[in-house]
């Protein structure tokens, strides 16, 4: 029996503090060890049972095929096990892409979840992260969507006490798209003398000395307005900043909400009390 013949989610993006690349795999992808932190800058997914399946979006472009969506793809994969009837989805883009944000991924996830739930699969946790790591490297993340520290591909977690209740969130996107491919392209993988989790166990405000994210020192050279927006967060009073993911967002955490951060009208932000 179906519960209810629609769903309305908000598929949330998330931050790395810290990213480590420590190695490249035999198959092509890169080892890291990273703590995935949930933000609450959403797009909204919305999934309708229909007489045939569709597709649609509406806010930011996505570049490619509509029919390549990562949403997609998950109701194909899910649909190789399960008897799902057709659907309509539609899909509004708000956080951008290419931004380092995770936004695809937890378009992904949350469309296993939908479906699971609209459905009544009765799918446990681990089995749609098991789904989820079938259509991307982070997607897994997005099923449980609390903080841990991801390792290997980034689809491994390990539990983390890290908590930043009351801290001030300040995403800053310059619109600048960063492919995987040119992200990882400078990138020199090497084994940490120290884990990221021994480093998580200090107070925020140590993490400027020792929590980084090799992705910054491979693209600040081709993309110093990257940097200036890091130094422009620590101005305006951070107690931590850095870029996450392979880029091109820079994140602020503040003990208070900042005042006087002024950026170009084409950038896009988002602010939040985490």
């Amino acid at each position: 029996m179906i519960k209810t013949i629609s769903m309305l989610d908000f598929p949330n993006a998330k931050i790395n503090l810290g990213l480590l690349v420590t190695e490249k795999r035999p198959d092509g992808f890169h080892n890291l060890e990273s703590c995935f932190y949930p933000m609450g800058w959403c797009d909204a997914l919305e999934i309708v049972q229909a007489d045939e399946l569709t597709f649609t979006m509406s806010g930011l472009p996505v570049p490619g095929n509509p029919d390549s969506n990562l949403c997609l793809k998950a109701y194909k994969l899910l649909q190789q096990g399960f008897q799902l009837p057709p659907v309509h989805m539609h899909l509004h883009k708000v956080i951008p892409m290419g931004a380092g944000l995770g936004g695809g991924s937890s378009d992904a996830a949350f469309t296993l979840k939908q479906l699971n739930s609209l459905f009544e699969l009765n799918l446990t946790p681990e089995k749609l992260e098991d789904y989820a790591r079938q259509l991307g490297s982070d997607c897994a993340f997005f099923i449980r969507n609390e903080p841990v520290v991801a390792v290997e591909k980034g689809d491994v977690f390990k539990p983390t006490s890290v908590n930043l209740d009351g801290y001030t969130c300040v995403l800053v996107y310059p619109g600048i798209h960063i492919t995987t491919a040119e992200a990882y392209g400078n990138i020199v993988p090497k084994k940490p003398s120290c884990g990221i989790e021994m480093f998580l166990k200090q107070d925020v405000g140590v993490w400027k000395e020792v929590l980084k994210n090799d992705f910054e020192e491979a693209l600040f050279p081709s993309y110093p307005e990257l940097a200036g927006i890091k130094q422009q967060l620590y101005n305006a009073g951070a107690d931590y900043a850095s870029m996450t993911g392979s880029g091109s967002t820079i994140y602020g955490l503040f003990k208070k909400e900042p005042a006087n951060l002024v950026f170009p009208g084409h950038y896009l932000l988002w602010k939040g009390l985490l």
